[in-house]
């Protein structure tokens, strides 16, 4: 049985595509169908890859639109995945293309400077003693030092498709949370003013980078918890965090959105008359009423009942 691979190529300003045959064989990765096409059928395809090990991150590419590590991912998966005999292998997203499936990383590395990435460790800790932590603390944080910086998590971004410039790759909210939850930091507020400023609440919640993560790190839950310590570290004062707010006291107070006043909780009264043209036509298709009272959830108590529990478990955890 054979695969075809359908390669997007890329030289010198030219793209085009080039579909190769490769036998299927057991334990064929899509690196392994790789470097058969570079060996056997095409010595010009250029491609990254180190480890072979799932380690490195370096063999990431896109297979059928989704991101992989492509020295872990088994041919004959993705065939019965995609119920097909064909893949189309081209190059990670959102990142600016070099040669073929390789692609530019150094204005990448370059942006994780903008999240402060050292830890300045606390003054009681001296060269003497070192800076121990207990097991449980180096859990709050554990999963995240394992990034490997395979790029999966920018190229399935859809924040970053939009417009990287006023938000980060997934990766470095990744590294800024590793740093803010560390016990040791005497400075977990030097990073949150950092995201802060690199647009940590600008994220669509989308999910897919934590959908790619190859290494189940979860991306979007890291930049969800860094929206969580900006509030206990009183940097709430922005727009996303009081829409947060608002949201939050409308449905403890009532389980239920009052979208004709959100936008002013959020972004003030100013900014609010900017958008009357929007409110208006809201208004004419009858998706809001600003003079209609705000109703009551009949299921209050029980709403009222989860945000407590979900409270208490935030402070469990917080104290754990």
């Amino acid at each position: 049985m054979d695969v075809q691979l359908k390669i997007h190529r890329f030289v010198e300003g030219k793209k085009w595509v080039d579909t190769y045959t490769v036998p299927i064989t057991t334990g064929l990765t899509v690196l392994n169908a790789l470097t058969y096409v570079k060996e056997k059928l095409d010595p010009t395809l250029s491609f990254t890859s180190a480890c072979r090990s799932s380690i490195c991150g370096a063999c990431a590419v896109r297979v059928n639109g989704n991101a992989e590590l492509s020295c872990e991912v088994l041919v004959e998966d993705l065939l019965a995945r995609y119920q097909t005999e064909e893949l189309t292998i081209e190059p990670l997203g959102n990142f600016t293309v070099i040669r073929d499936l390789v692609v530019d990383w150094d204005p990448k590395y370059a942006r994780i400077k903008k999240v402060k990435p050292t830890l300045h460790p606390k003054d009681d800790f001296t060269s003497e003693t070192g800076c121990l932590q207990s097991p449980e603390d180096f859990n709050k944080y554990k999963k995240y030092a394992g990034c490997i910086l395979c790029g999966s998590c920018v190229s399935e971004c859809n924040k970053n498709t939009l417009n990287a410039d006023d938000f980060l790759d997934p990766f470095a909210f990744v590294k800024a949370e590793k740093l803010v939850a560390d016990s040791r930091s005497k400075t977990p507020a030097e990073h949150l003013k950092a995201v802060l400023d690199a647009g940590l609440w600008r994220c669509f919640n989308c999910q897919e980078c934590t959908a790619k993560c190859p290494k189940g790190l979860d991306p979007a839950g890291a930049i969800e918890k860094l929206k969580e310590a900006t509030f206990r570290h009183h940097l709430d004062d922005n727009v996303g965090a009081r829409h947060a707010k608002a949201i939050y006291d409308d449905i403890s107070e009532s389980g239920t959105l009052d979208e004709s006043k959100l936008n002013i909780k959020s972004e003030g009264y100013f900014m609010s008359a900017l958008r009357l043209p929007m409110a208006l036509r809201l208004m004419n298709t009858g998706k809001m009423d600003p003079l209609a009272s705000h109703p009551v959830n009949p299921e209050i108590k029980t709403i009222a009942a989860i945000v407590k529990a979900a409270e208490q478990a935030d402070k469990e955890e917080a104290t754990s």
